[in-house]
């Protein structure tokens, strides 16, 4: 099963490497990026779409990764909680059962 996961793996990331080879190609004319207070030298529009996609990616990989952070953070102190809540009634059945004997 694994090797089917990374053979499927592996021919999304080359039908992917295909599409941006040739939407590269089909994209050549060049073209400037004004970024209001900057403006950078003319590369071509495939650039910038592949570049703009990229950063995307990277921006959405941070925000998702800070998420999850927060929420194993969450989950490990509900965790904690969790252990000394079971404890107490642990403890509190304990001596329930001693007082009754």
């Amino acid at each position: 099963m694994k090797l089917l996961y990374k053979l499927v793996a592996l021919l999304v990331v080359l039908a992917m490497l295909g599409v941006g080879i040739m939407f590269s190609l089909q994209n050549e004319e060049l073209v400037p990026l004004d970024v209001l207070v900057y403006q950078f030298s003319p590369r071509s529009v495939s650039f910038w779409v592949l570049a703009a996609l990229v950063a995307g990616g990277v921006l959405g990989v941070l925000a998702s990764t800070s998420i999850l952070l927060r929420q194993r953070g969450a989950l490990a102190s509900s965790n904690r909680q969790l252990t000394r809540a079971r404890a107490e009634v642990d403890r509190l059945r304990t001596a329930g059962l001693k007082d009754g004997e």
